[in-house]
């Protein structure tokens, strides 16, 4: 038993070991501009959603904290006072949880960051969007409030079985699902720690600066994030594949996150 304990910390600290090092190396490659800031997205952000189904909320969280600071080491300079790692951190863990059927929590924290978004003061409730000779007034969270949706419905305890089937069709269902409401509560995150960082007292921006970026992030939010879920999918069905066959071979796919479970904590 002692042996085997030493082979499972032994195989979570190298999984950790790896995939730090891997999200730290794509972290200064960009994917898009951050609208308000002079930086851009990187393209580990559309690892991030892979980290939580594959690694589970633990490993893959760590993992996301580690290669974030690794990445900052390496070039890719902090842009929350260093807490860059909370948007990937929070969606890691979440899908970690959702893959292993823990729904309730994420529930909650997927609510608490809509709630605290709304409420925060700089935040704009609603865009106004020109319609001939008049405009109508959006929700700015009306792709969260649909993510939420997804999050509440049957589909998102479905996900976890279709990834587990490991069938092309379900397989691209379920991370595609996973994915959106992992990046939508990583989006609410990022925005929220743009608002503390950037807004008074600590950023100093004004009221007229946070309403000048959300009319702006209002359409190309969806854009980004969409395109964040695409590479999430193009990526993570071959390599939720290859894992299961090499890797974690001598487990389920989905049951990759049980591994550290005990192991960390």
């Amino acid at each position: 038993m002692r042996t085997l304990n030493t082979l499972r910390r032994t195989k979570t600290i190298a999984t950790i070991a790896v995939f730090s090092a891997l999200y730290a190396a794509l972290r200064p490659v960009p994917l898009g501009p951050m609208i308000g800031l002079s930086t851009s997205f990187s393209v580990s952000d559309a690892l991030v959603p892979l980290y939580g189904i594959i690694l589970g909320p633990y490993v893959g969280g760590l993992s996301v904290v580690i290669g974030t600071f690794v990445g900052m080491a390496l070039g890719k300079a902090p842009v929350f006072l260093g807490l860059d790692f909370l948007p990937g951190l929070v969606n890691a863990v979440a899908l970690g949880f959702l893959v292993r059927r823990k729904w309730l929590p994420v529930v909650i924290l997927n609510a608490g960051l809509i709630v605290a978004f709304v409420l925060e003061p700089m935040t704009s409730l609603v865009i106004s969007i020109p319609v001939g000779a008049t405009s109508i007034a959006v929700p700015y969270v009306w792709l969260h409030i649909v993510a939420f949706v997804v999050l509440l419905s049957p589909l998102s305890l479905k996900a976890a079985q279709w990834i587990q089937t490991l069938k092309t069709g379900h397989l691209t269902a379920g991370i595609a699902l996973f994915s959106f409401i992992g990046t939508m509560m990583q989006h609410l995150t990022g925005n929220l720690l743009f608002e503390i960082v950037l807004g008074p007292p600590i950023g100093g921006n004004t009221l007229q600066y946070f309403q000048g970026v959300w009319a702006i992030t209002f359409f190309t939010y969806p854009v980004e994030r969409t395109v964040i879920v695409i590479i999430s999918v193009i990526v993570g069905v071959p390599l939720v594949r290859i894992l299961k066959k090499s890797l974690f071979a001598d487990k389920p796919a989905i049951a990759v996150s049980e591994i550290p479970a005990r192991e960390i904590g």
